[in-house]
């Protein structure tokens, strides 16, 4: 038996953390963390090595597959390929282009060949109904960056090497790492904050796991953040004031942040916040006060209803406290392409919108800006141009975002419906051609999502570690295949006649290095960030500003007022649902993996502080109704002192009791919380496209009760 170890790197979240596999006769059969690693220094998490579980499931699909009835069958490639071909040409000459979308997921973030066959199939079409997990996930902080930076590509992280005071809101990186900041072993990282001195705060409706490791906690109301931060920058201005020499040399629209955040002092947010403005007074000072100090924000406010006004508060905190690129502070990670904030910037300087029927939205900028998923099915239901064809690669719909129960009623109704993925998962269920993609140990890659983001600017190339098992394709061999068959290209775009990483080679060249040293050495580190240049060299507004009060935010200032009135006038004992993270799950990636189904993980529970439990008469283990106008489901209760009173939460990536094609996932299904998700025209935030996730009202009773 042959047996060798080889360099690879993980795709399930920003880090990337270095991976050794060990390969016996051709199989994967170990993974295990890198500890020669330069950037990662032998840290991964479980969720990393459990994708080797994920690479040998035997619910994976292997084969193309063709649905006939109610069941499926197996065919080969060509006949999948030329059969949906035929289908999307008809529908095309009969319907336009518009006829047909796409969805792409996650996973996909994490495929560096993905995106640009993606993108450049659909462009072929002609279509623009196009959907992505941005708007599920980060879409505004590109509306944040492109208003106040004029670049959808910057995005200044922490720099926790040497900040005093960092502040962390609406993340929980002890469970799932950090966002926008690829920073491997963060707890571990933020130990060394606090070991020589610094302070970590989190914001956060409940008391995260990450605090019981370091740092402290300010439990603030969900969905209410954006209060919390114009309450600092007010206090802040009326008090120790904007560093002076900062904002008179390099920003804008100044006296409208002021006008702005003195409509929303400390006194006036906290009750809508569920702080009191001592917190509040003493949070913003301190801050101010700090000799370095950085902020960072997660999805807990991405998924509210005013994210990129929370992104854009976090960044004018960093510049109006003299924080932002300074060592300490808040600096952009350049990474392997130094242009990469040029290559971002929105030239036009505006913000175009799209009347459709249901309302304005964001046109159409790919891929940071897709249509709204909350509109989806909407789309699906046109009445003048319905959808009649979707293609999803890398993602769930299903279950991955608001109105479950409309799209499994929409899909059928679709003329066809591919799935390109690893299972056929909730969505696949539907679908009328199912094909298997490759998982990340059998492609190339380079760990690409994280330029512009990471730590410690770095970049890894990765071999495929194995060869593709059974039938299994790369998705932009599946997707080039496909554009041949209908006749969009003229030749396959394989390794024979095109070059994939020609891009990244021209990157690599502005760093002084090339994709073939790249091959040669695995991973190029770097080095340490460097301060200074960011106002000259990287900033990207017109007139070479930061941009504090953006003109285009004046419909969503008038309504973050109309939302505080609401919230205000809100009744006593109002429950909120958040989504928690949960250790065992990543989204619902690993929903099939026996190993972390363990005896406490077979279900997901609804999570409730005994004070609002004991209100309602329920008990630990009670099986409970969560209802609201958007949906209905059961769950059992578990009582949870560290949530804040007021606040229940729920773990996603669950629900998957129709899910025959993942047997673990359906025999441990779970409830899929997005049921209870606001979905179609005004569940979105208007900037972005970002669909309202968190802090959505709900009722709780017994199950049963009326």
């Amino acid at each position: 038996m042959s047996s060798e170890t080889r360099r690879t790197f993980c795709r399930i979240c920003e880090p990337a953390c270095g991976l050794l596999a060990t390969v016996e006769d051709g199989q994967l059969t170990a993974l295990a963390p890198d500890r020669e690693h330069p950037i990662t220094r032998g840290y991964a998490c479980h969720k990393g090595l459990f994708a080797l579980d994920v690479h040998r499931d035997p619910d994976r699909l292997d084969h193309p597959q063709r649905r006939v009835g109610r069941d499926y069958e197996r065919v080969d490639w060509d006949t999948a390929l030329s059969g949906i071909a035929a289908q999307l040409r008809s529908l095309i000459a009969r319907h336009g282009p518009r006829a047909v979308a796409g969805y792409l997921g996650n996973p996909g973030e994490y495929n560096s060949l993905l995106s640009e066959a993606w993108y450049g199939f659909f462009g072929q079409i002609g279509t623009d109904r196009l959907f992505n997990v941005n708007t599920q996930d980060c879409g505004n902080k590109f509306a944040g960056a492109d208003a106040v930076y004029g670049s959808v590509t910057i995005h200044p992280i922490p720099d926790f090497d040497h900040t005093d005071f960092v502040l962390l809101i609406g993340e929980n990186p002890q469970v799932s790492q950090m966002s926008f900041c690829s920073l491997p072993d963060p707890v571990g990282v933020l130990k060394g904050v606090a070991a020589r001195g610094g302070r970590v705060v989190f914001v956060n409706p409940r008391r995260i796991e990450s605090v019981d490791a370091v740092g402290e906690l300010v439990q603030i109301r969900p969905d209410t953040d954006v209060y919390l931060l114009a309450a600092m920058l007010c206090e802040i201005e009326r008090g120790p004031g904007f560093d002076a020499a900062t904002v008179a040399r390099h920003g804008r629209h100044v006296e409208a942040l002021r006008d702005f955040v003195r409509q929303y002092p400390p006194e006036t947010v906290a009750a809508v916040t569920g702080l009191d403005a001592a917190t509040i007074i003493n949070l913003a000072r301190d801050f101010a006060a700090a000799p370095r100090a950085a902020v960072h924000m997660s999805t807990g406010v991405n998924m509210g209803r005013q994210g990129t006004l929370g992104y854009w508060l976090v960044q004018v905190l960093s510049f109006v406290t003299g924080n932002l690129d300074r060592e300490g502070g808040n600096v952009l990670s350049v990474g392997y392409y130094e242009r990469r904030a040029r290559a971002g910037r929105n030239a036009r300087g505006e913000v175009e919108f799209v009347d459709t029927a249901w309302g304005l939205v964001r046109k159409p900028q790919l891929p940071v800006f897709p249509y709204p998923g909350n509109l989806l099915a909407d789309f699906i239901a046109d009445a003048a141009e319905p959808i009649r064809a979707l293609v999803v690669c890398a993602g769930n719909p299903v279950l991955a975002m608001g109105g479950e129960a409309r799209l499994r009623a929409l899909l059928p109704d679709l003329e066809l419906l591919v799935v390109i993925d690893l299972y056929r998962n909730a969505t696949g269920e539907y679908a009328h051609y199912l094909l298997p993609a490759t998982d990340a140990f059998e492609r190339e890659d380079i760990n690409g999502l994280g330029v512009g983001l990471q730590h410690r600017p770095n970049i890894q190339y990765t071999a495929a570690v194995v060869a593709p098992r059974a039938e299994r394709r790369h998705e932009r061999w599946i997707l080039n295949r496909l554009a041949q068959a209908m006749g969009l290209v003229s030749e396959l775009d394989d390794p024979a006649t095109s070059n994939p990483w020609g891009k990244v080679g021209h990157m690599l060249r502005s760093r002084g290095h090339s994709f073939e040293e790249l091959r040669e050495r695995e991973v190029i580190d770097f080095g340490p960030h460097r301060f200074g240049r960011f106002y000259e060299e990287f900033l990207q507004t017109a007139d070479g500003k930061v941009d504090c009060c953006p003109a285009v935010f004046a419909p969503a200032l008038a309504r973050m007022r109309a939302l505080f009135d609401e919230l205000a006038a809100e009744p006593p004992g109002q429950l909120k649902l958040i989504s928690k993270r949960e250790a065992k799950m990543m989204n619902s990636w690993l929903a099939n993996v026996p190993r972390l189904r363990t005896k406490t993980n077979q279900t997901n529970y609804l999570y409730m502080h005994p004070q609002d439990a004991a209100a309602r008469g329920l008990a630990d283990g009670t099986r409970v109704s969560v209802r609201n106008a958007h949906g209905e489901l059961e769950i059992p209760l578990r009582l949870a002192p560290d949530l804040m009173p007021g606040v229940v939460a729920m773990p996603h990536g669950w629900g998957h009791g129709q899910t025959s094609g993942m047997r673990v996932a359906q025999r441990t299904a779970g409830a899929n919380c997005n049921r209870l998700l606001p979905t179609g025209p005004g569940s979105f935030e208007p900037l972005s496209g970002q669909a309202h996730m968190t802090g959505v009202p709900v009722e709780v009773c017994a199950a049963g009760a009326k």
